[in-house]
């Protein structure tokens, strides 16, 4: 046992079970103020790849094919999730795996609750303030304002989603990500970890799947954008606020983060977190 700790073989999977439980009960111990911290600094991470992913989404349009639009955005768009995992921070849809510890019966139902809440709310709150920084550096009039652009057709193709759609585009994206986050429990370099997030991450984004801490920044700098973009702006990519009238807060909480976030859950606490405790943890419960 001495020796496998300086071990580079990757952990196996019934390996990497107990340690996902075990990550669970350390990330339910932290701290009030440590665990909000951390999910900030992921909203933050989350929406830098979004930034990313929209920026190469508008230089591309009209240059690609669309199939290699969406290949491209979800590579760079793995950024996000790469800066939680390697650098270190709190995702609220990557902790819904926490559902194992939970289940296992080293945490109890208001342990579970109290981080899943502090840091979904740390995560918006992370979200948001990279989307009033992104804002007020003007980045979205670049390129003739094609980023704006780009930004507001995502928001407004979000907004006016229908609600079992959005649920079920959550499930199958949170799927994709805490396997991610599961295959890189696996790793034993920063290399592993990089490498076993990018094609999950890639594939979410180019299918098409929605995640709720994404959707933070990408509906919220549409509405931003919508709301006080100068007549300037508006000329250049001709077009007019009232061409995205569903991007709005209501539509973005009522019709997209709600659901959205519902089948987050589900997806990675009933389809990753709960599937992979019954085949390797449940005989070692209490």
């Amino acid at each position: 046992m001495k020796g496998d700790r300086y071990s580079l073989d990757a952990l196996l999977p019934a390996e990497m079970a107990v340690k996902a439980e075990d990550i669970g009960v350390a990330k339910a111990g932290m701290s009030t103020v440590t665990t909000l911290a951390l999910a900030v600094l992921a909203g933050a991470f989350i929406a830098l790849g979004a930034v990313f992913s929209t920026t190469v989404a508008s230089g591309a349009a009209g240059v690609l094919p669309g199939g290699l639009i969406r290949l491209l955005t979800g590579l760079v768009f793995s950024l996000g999730l790469i800066l939680v995992v390697v650098g270190g921070a709190e995702l609220f849809t990557g902790n819904t795996l926490i559902i194992m510890a939970w289940a296992s019966r080293r945490l109890s139902h208001a342990a579970l609750l109290r981080n899943w809440a502090l840091v979904y709310a740390g995560n918006f709150v992370g979200a948001l303030g990279t989307v009033a920084l992104v804002y007020l550096s003007g980045q979205y009039a670049f390129d003739g304002g094609a980023v704006g652009a780009a930004a507001l057709a995502t928001a407004r193709h979000k907004s006016e989603l229908g609600f079992v759609q959005a649920v079920v585009l959550g499930i199958l994206a949170n799927g994709l990500v805490c396997l991610a986050v599961w295959l890189s429990l696996s790793a034993r370099t920063t290399t592993d970890r990089i490498l076993a997030v990018i094609f999950p991450i890639t594939a979410f984004v180019a299918a098409g799947l929605e995640h709720s801490i994404a959707n933070m920044y990408f509906v919220p700098i549409g509405i931003l954008i919508r709301a006080f973009a100068p007549v300037s702006f508006w000329s250049a990519i001709g077009a007019a606020p009232a061409d995205y009238a569903s991007v709005n807060s209501t539509s973005f909480l009522l019709h997209n983060l709600l659901p959205v976030t519902i089948g987050n859950m589900i997806g990675g606490a009933v389809l990753v977190g709960a599937t992979y405790w019954f085949v390797y943890l449940r005989r070692r419960s209490p």
